[in-house]
């Protein structure tokens, strides 16, 4: 037999794919601000009447039994040890009176936020008739609100000295506006911005299921606070959710709680948020409609409608507050 080379025939050699030519991975879809949707959602659910009747019954159910077992503990601790008991007596004494002031300081909240919107209802009133002296008393009035808030005493001040100058509604409320008004607004745009920054880090950085549902409705809570207590309302626990939920009403009503990407695009420009992950695009989505919410609680907590020339920029909010998170470079 022969000696010789060995010829093994080889199978034909398989076409390299070409990565261009592939298939584009399906699109999960525009970022929605689904965190801010869904705190929406939350804070403008209303209870049915029978969990309304449900959690009635049990709070006097649970307040009974609690008032009865705290009068027989003390009661038996009087028969076995006077003085002990007397001492307990006395710690319930004073919390029952910290609740009763709780109790009175809510209340208090909850009509100085029923002070500002007369004051802003008498303001629209006077704007609409062109009424002068209708809109000195909402100025006199709006005085009168900020007395002793040494944060706005040089503008009350001003305000106070030229408050006879104008001989128009429109020009008496745009003075307001200018000397009282201005650094309120201010204050609650950083407010605004700095939930809205919040919310978008929590949202693009924390992967945890509900934790950006719940960060954005604390934050929403917090900041629309913070701002009742900026325009002076001073808002407690029930005041700031009774405010909280009056903002989303008013946002999911219009339908603006469902937009957010639209705000973002003149920011960040159409092609660089397409390139963007789905989650840190989450995240500023959630941002926008936090500031979205924002300017919506300024317009509601403010004691005068906002003019022309003051009403805020939501878009120049985003762009502020957003700045430090993205770069377009």
């Amino acid at each position: 037999m022969a000696k010789g080379p060995v010829l093994i025939d080889l199978d034909p050699e398989e076409p390299v794919a070409d990565v261009a030519l592939a298939p584009p991975v399906p699109d999960a879809g525009e970022p929605q601000g689904k965190a801010m949707q869904a705190a929406a959602r939350l804070a403008v659910r209303k209870p049915s009447a029978l969990s309304r009747w449900f959690w009635g019954l049990a709070a006097a159910v649970i307040g009974a039994v609690v008032s009865v077992a705290a009068w027989d503990f003390v009661t038996a601790l009087l028969l076995r040890a006077p003085v002990l008991g007397w001492v307990v007596t006395g710690l319930i004494g004073a919390l029952l009176l910290v609740a009763l002031i709780i109790a009175l300081r809510e209340l208090a909240a909850i009509g100085r936020l029923s002070r500002v919107d007369g004051i802003r209802r008498a303001a629209d009133t006077a704007l609409a008739e062109a009424d002068l002296t209708q809109a000195r008393a909402v100025t006199n009035r709006l005085l009168a609100f900020y007395n002793g808030r040494e944060d706005v005493r040089w503008g009350r001040d001003r305000l106070a000295e030229r408050i006879a100058e104008p001989f128009d509604a429109s020009d008496l409320m745009a003075l307001a506006e200018d000397e009282l008004l201005a650094p309120l607004d201010a204050a609650a745009s950083r407010e605004v911005e700095a939930a809205a920054r919040q919310v978008a880090t929590v949202t693009a950085l924390v992967p945890l299921a509900l934790a950006d549902v719940a960060t954005a409705l604390a934050a929403s809570l917090r900041m629309i606070r913070r701002i009742a207590e900026i325009y002076g309302g001073r808002a407690g626990f029930l005041g700031s959710w009774r405010l909280t939920r009056a903002v989303f009403v008013h946002l999911v009503a219009t339908g603006a709680v469902a937009m957010g990407d639209d705000l973002l695009e003149p920011v960040l420009g159409g092609s660089v948020l397409s390139k963007l992950s789905r989650r840190f695009g989450e995240g500023l989505v959630n941002g926008a409609l936090s500031a979205r919410v924002g300017v919506a609680a300024m317009e509601v907590c403010r004691p005068l409608p906002f003019s022309d020339r003051h009403k805020p920029s939501t878009r120049s909010m985003i762009k502020r507050a957003l700045a430090g998170l993205f770069s377009k470079t």
